[in-house]
């Protein structure tokens, strides 16, 4: 059992190796993994409830006498697992698992299967009054029954005794009420430590009731990895004789690990003054005797998160009779319902879709544009969901939003450093904002074709450039990936404060359009841009911020002449800015609709701007006007809404296990003979350089969330375990073709993206263990089927066959760096900003424009003439430009664009070849 120590449980050694079904192994052996302990608890934990049902069905049903004692002894060994997870659970909880040995010793068989029906089907009522602790509506009054409601479970932090912890329970559960919107159970844990493996495992838990009497260490015997993770979130030096401090200590953590919960404080004496003291870190405080108002406020700090502002004044919107005397004939199904022809469109969709169709002026709704009731709602608590100061909806997808914040922030002639590899429509909006762009470089990995991101020390060495030339009051914003298409996962908290110092007005846009997720799990939240702006905030009225970056700056000005020393010492120094000066300027991008609950298209801005009011809003209203459709898709604004309350209430359970069922994926890879053949994900190590890691670990999720959270912590990039490049080049099938005749054509798997020999999986909050089996028995297939064919091929051919592996692992040409624009659009010689707007706009003139195939561009090339690009050149997926307008064409971009293999390459003909600007000819300066 991966939560027990190898020394804690009796008889540990013999049942580690002894599979639960004799028959399936494989379908129900539990593996007892350690590297898997924290992170796969919910799949394990399955897998054993799944076991007993199984196997209840199975006794008492007349076999052998052998086969019933063999059962017998196997529930009995999952009932000794549970006994070390159920503690985190209020259901099943550890009375059902008592009272399911009870019933296994007593051999009541019927019982038993009844018994653990019911676990499964927990919202079936049991007989009225059993004592079964999974019994729906135990305590109700009147008998009622519970259906139809969402329950959830309520975490009591306190070392009480049984007797104690049954008052308290039966104390709530008497508050009950058929009218109360939600159904709640409640579990107790005695210890500090119980109480963050309870926040980290239990994502039922929906709010946190701390009683004072909880100790700091955990009497459970906890696996290595949990163990560690729990020291890790866990106090040192608490004081048992300083009771607030240890209440204080608690509720920082469950406010770092599980925001969105709801915290109450329940004390016997002299609540009146922990309240002045107390009220940032708890919704309320109660005495003992408050349980009516503790159990309504419960419900209706629940009842916060569940509310869907807009989503409910849609549905009532359709519900009303009206009728329709302006545009939009779909509305209310007007041109559908009585149509002839396009019935089947209301077959389809169904009639709630049509109904919901209207407009802003109808009345009753929101408007997009000028919110004051339902969508301003919507936005506010979306805002609060995501820590950030203001969020916007945008219904017209990422790109978009990204056109928005350049837009607002960006005057023409503004400096933005930016990422080459970052999507197309950072650099559409920086054209038409006017901006001087100034490319930064990624690392690059050539032997995969992939990019990461941009190191710190580049970004920090072109803000110092800019500083030693005079200019750096023209630089404005920083625009960053994170994380990137591959999932490379930026220090974004590090990366703010450095270049803070170095520039302490400096504005950020993060574009995390594939991490909208992760501001809902406890390890990545850190590295989103909202959770890094509240991070440097609060770090920034630490008093003793101001006195290290007052010692810094003795280091690094010259204490003659109050001028910077040289770059390199700044490079080499974790920099500290001057609180007093630096501003919080952060804006995030994301697509909901990519990571999260959404309609197709629907995405949010997050703004963390403390000068938003005073310099952005008047732009922002500006840009987000120019870019936003007057007539805006509101099933797209509903869908937001509801994302929104679904990540609130289930984002943490859900984010863990997108990332788990990515690690058995790896897994199973990894450990299968003939997969890892033909395929290998590749680890943090192949996609991280070792000068940007602290750690070692090739998969800190797989080696459990502990070394994970090590890594997160300190190492400069990090991987997202959801996302799983596999490297295909030992298949000799290049990346496209294996997406689309492999995966798509034969067995409906979509991916997004692909290099010329890897291919990208990404798992999601929707994906299923059976969609994840699937793809396993794919690869499996597709592994036998590359078996099989390269077994029939002659000497021959599969000596062909081995060369085009070799051109897929070897020799690929290196990933182009950003050459340079071409003089007549750069600012100075010295620094690399140029103008995309006057480049692209040079194209409209006539004539002024050539196409060239790429041997034409070679030739001017090898006569020592510029080729400069008149377009942007995008192959797709996955998105970012190889060539800008203004850029100079190179040999190094033209071996990687005949090298690439896209079939969908944007701003690329391929009949005529590149579209070129006819100022070319002139002489390369030396």
């Amino acid at each position: 059992m991966a939560f027990v120590n190898d020394d804690s449980a009796e008889g540990s050694a013999q049942e580690k190796d002894t599979p639960l079904n004799p028959a399936a192994p494989d379908l129900y052996t539990v593996h007892d993994t350690s590297e898997a302990a924290t992170r796969n608890v919910w799949r394990m934990r399955e897998d054993l409830w799944e076991y007993l049902s199984y196997t209840a069905d199975k006794v008492g049903t007349g076999l052998a006498a052998e086969a019933e004692e063999h059962l017998h002894r196997e529930m009995l060994q999952v009932l000794k697992r549970l006994d070390l997870v159920e503690g985190y659970w209020a259901h099943p909880g550890l009375a059902a698992v008592e009272e399911l040995r009870q019933l296994i010793e007593e051999r009541d068989f019927a019982a038993l299967a009844e018994a653990v029906e019911a676990i499964k089907h927990y919202r079936r009522r049991t007989p009225e009054g059993s004592p079964n602790a999974f019994a729906d509506g135990a305590g109700d009054r009147g008998g009622q029954r519970q259906e139809g409601r969402p329950r959830f479970e309520v975490l009591l932090v306190d070392d009480c005794s049984p007797e104690d912890g049954a008052v308290f329970v039966q104390d709530m559960f008497r508050q009950r009420r058929p009218q109360d919107p939600f159904i709640y159970d409640i579990n107790i844990v005695p210890s500090f430590e119980d109480a963050i493996a309870a926040l980290l495992l239990n994502g039922d838990i929906q709010a946190c009731v701390i009683r004072p009497g909880f100790q700091t260490r955990s009497r459970r015997p906890l696996e290595g990895d949990m163990r560690e993770f729990v020291a890790r979130n866990s106090p040192q030096d608490l004081d048992p004789g300083r009771p607030i401090q240890r209440i204080l200590k608690l509720a920082e953590k469950i406010a770092e690990l599980r925001p969105a919960l709801d915290l109450y404080l329940v004390a016997g004496v002299s609540i009146e003054k922990l309240g002045g003291s107390l009220t940032s870190h708890f919704s309320r405080i109660f005495l003992r005797a408050d349980s009516l108002e503790l159990h309504l406020s419960i419900l209706q700090g629940v009842n916060a998160r569940y509310e869907t502002p807009f989503f409910t004044a849609i549905q009532n919107h359709s519900r009303r009779p009206g009728g329709v005397f302006h545009a939009l004939p779909v509305s209310r199904g007007g041109s559908v319902s009585s149509s002839k022809w396009i019935k089947d469109m209301e077959e389809f969709y169904g009639l709630n879709l049509l109904l919901a169709e209207t407009s802003a002026t109808s009345g009753g709704l929101d408007s997009l544009l000028d919110p004051h009731g339902s969508i301003r709602e919507a936005q506010r608590l979306a805002a609060r969901a995501f820590g950030a100061r203001q969020t916007f909806f945008v219904t017209n997808g990422t790109s978009t939003a990204n056109k928005i914040v350049h837009q607002a922030m960006v005057a023409p002639g503004d400096v933005v450093l930016v990422d080459r590899n970052c999507h197309k429509s950072h650099h559409y909006a920086l054209l038409l904002a006017g901006a001087k762009v100034a490319y930064l470089e990624a690392y690059s990995l050539n032997g995969f074709s992939l990019y990461g991101g941009v190191p710190l020390r580049r970004i920090k060495q072109m803000l110092l450039d800019y500083r030693r030339a005079g200019r750096l009051d023209e630089v404005k914003m920083l625009a960053l990936t994170n994380c990137t298409f591959d999932g490379i996962v930026y220090d974004v908290e590090r990366v703010m404060e450095e270049c803070l110092a170095i520039k302490p007005d400096l504005v950020f846009l993060w574009d995390e359009a594939w991490f909208a997720f992760a501001g809902f799990h406890p390890i990545y939240r850190r590295r989103t841009a909202m959770a890094a702006s509240q991070a440097l905030e609060r770090k920034f009225r630490d008093p003793s911020v101001r006195e290290q970056h007052q010692a810094q700056a003795a280091e690094l000005f010259d204490p003659a002449t109050g001028e910077p020393c040289d770059d390199e010492l700044w490079l080499e120094t974790r920099l500290v800015p001057d609180p007093a000066k630096a501003r919080i300027r952060v804006y995030s991008t994301q697509s909901t609709h990519k990571t999260l609950t959404s309609l197709r298209q629907g995405s949010m801005i997050h703004v963390y701007d403390q000068d938003f009011a005073g310099l952005s809003e008047e732009a922002f209203r500006e840009a987000y006007m120019t870019h936003t459709s007057t007539s805006p898709n509101y099933q797209i604004l509903a869908s937001l809404d509801v994302g929104r309350r679904q990540a609130e209430l289930e984002g943490c359970e859900l984010v863990h296990k997108q990332a788990d069922l990515a690690a058995s994926i790896a897994e199973a890879i990894e450990h299968h003979p003939l997969l890892k053949k033909y395929f290998r994900i590749l680890n943090t190590l192949e996609l991280v350089p070792a000068e940007y890691r602290k750690t070692d670990s090739p998969t800190p999720m797989l080696d459990g969330l502990s070394r994970m959270a090590e890594a997160w912590q300190n190492d400069e990039f990090v991987v997202d375990p959801s996302r799983l490049t596999m490297y295909i080049g030992a298949t000799g099938v290049d990346g496209d073709t294996f997406r689309h005749r492999y995966l798509m054509d034969e067995h409906g798997i979509q991916v997004n993206k692909t290099s010329r020999n890897s291919v990208l999986f990404m798992t999601n909050i929707g994906t299923s263990r059976s969609s994840v089996a699937y793809l396993i028995e794919v690869l499996v297939k597709l592994a036998e089927s590359f078996e099989a064919a390269t077994a029939a091929l002659s000497p021959r051919a599969l000596a062909a066959h081995r060369a085009h592996i070799a051109r897929l692992t070897q020799g690929a040409p290196p990933l182009p760096d950003f050459s340079s624009f071409a003089a007549k659009f750069r600012s100075d010689a010295v620094l690399p900003d140029g103008c995309l707007r006057t480049a692209f706009f040079e194209t409209y003139t006539p004539d002024s424009c050539d196409y060239l195939t790429e041997s034409a561009v070679r030739e001017r090339l090898l006569r020592g003439q510029e080729v400069t690009s008149a377009a942007f050149v995008t192959p797709y997926p996955p998105g970012f430009p190889v060539l800008v307008p203004g850029q100079l064409i190179t040999s190094n971009i033209l071996d990687f664009m005949a090298a690439l293999g896209t079939r969908e390459v944007h701003g690329y003909d391929r009949e005529h070849g590149y579209r070129v600007l006819r100022t070319a000819g002139l002489p390369v300066e030396p």
